[in-house]
């Protein structure tokens, strides 16, 4: 396929990068239990440059940057009232010098219910194949990518964030440097204090499907409705159950009736928390060139702990990394790209 003209219709301004929309379809998401479409807008960021004449020989590092939660790549080009999308962040960070030219790549791996946690699910479809075994080589095919994971990175935030350090963990041979913002990681204290909003809002909507149709109507998506949208969709990705039919083949972690725990469904939880894998990862963790975590001591959902907890079990294993900590809660924080960037560009060869 040939790549497509830049979005913005004109050429970039200099010291711009250039932004593409290519649609790529996917096997992997074809026929996905959720319905979701297969084919998908990929947003590539290209450096400075890039098409010039002088630089049309250049290979690229390349950093996949992973969206979170009711996320997919485009939102990440939104820029605030003081803040710059993502694309300008890189024109900066280049432009000073802090970063080295790179390709960004922000993959699209939005469901019905707000997200993939960027895994294979029996409940939502193969999220984690589309990420790595479809998106990866096909950048690679389509631009001047420097392939290989020495020169490529997998980031993000939030559920970008536990997607960046899974994807790291599991597939070393493909990225080899992670950068984890406020990833999800020791999940009884992120999750467990929502599973009763959950259960409260499937008994008032009568189950898990009153509840998504209920949702899927509301014109304004209040705290509680998220609040048990987000424990449904994770436990799609964590504990998807093809038997049960009437919860859209997700397997839930409580009994609907009482809400006492279901033991063995936590379990398939745990199993994906980042705190517990890391150990069964050990030898790929090793391998990675840079691993980078961080979360504000304020986080709203807990997840400093979780940081906390993961960097003292990465050190007990032996693996290097940068863990950091910051004044501020887990909204809000696109600021903190400018300190993992330039670290993370020293490390892309």
């Amino acid at each position: 396929m040939s790549r497509p003209a830049p979005t913005r219709g004109t050429a970039p301004a200099r010291g711009m990068g250039t932004v593409v929309r290519p649609r790529f379809s996917s096997r992997a998401l074809r026929g996905n239990p959720m319905g979701d479409p297969h084919e998908r807008e990929v947003v590539v960021y290209l450096p400075p440059g890039y098409d010039s004449p002088a630089h049309r020989g250049r290979r690229y590092p390349v950093v996949f940057v992973l969206a979170g939660f009711t996320g997919r790549g485009s939102m990440l080009l939104n820029a605030g009232a003081w803040n710059d999308g993502f694309d300008r962040r890189l024109d900066r960070l280049i432009g000073a010098g802090k970063v080295r030219p790179l390709i960004a790549v922000l993959p699209d791996c939005f469901t019905r219910l707000g997200g993939s946690q960027y895994l294979d699910s029996a409940a939502t479809g193969r999220y984690e194949t589309y990420l790595v075994r479809e998106l990866v080589p096909w950048v690679d095919r389509e631009f001047r990518t420097l392939p290989g994971p020495r020169h490529r990175a997998v980031m993000g935030k939030s559920s970008g964030g536990y997607g960046a350090i899974v994807q790291g963990m599991k597939h070393p041979g493909v990225f080899g440097s992670v950068v984890d913002h406020s990833g999800d990681a020791a999940f009884e204290y992120c999750y467990l204090p929502d599973f009763p909003r959950c259960l409260d809002q499937i008994r008032i909507h009568g189950g898990v499907r009153g509840f998504l149709r209920a949702f899927e109507r509301a014109p304004k998506k209040t705290m509680p409705l998220m609040q048990a949208l987000n424990i449904l969709a994770m436990a799609s990705c964590y504990s998807a159950d093809p038997r049960a039919r009437e919860n859209l083949g997700i397997g839930l972690p409580f009994d609907l009736e009482t809400g006492a725990a279901r033991p063995a469904v936590w379990r398939r939880w745990l199993a994906h928390d980042p705190v517990r894998m890391a150990a069964r990862y050990a030898r790929n963790l090793r391998r990675l060139r840079f691993v980078f975590l961080d979360c504000g001591l304020r986080d709203e959902f807990n997840l400093h702990w979780g940081a906390r907890i993961l960097s003292r079990e990465l050190t007990r294993l032996g693996v290097e990394h940068v863990h950091e900590e910051f004044d501020d809660g887990h909204m809000d924080i696109p600021y903190r790209f400018d300190i993992s960037l330039p670290r993370l560009s020293r490390h892309l060869g």
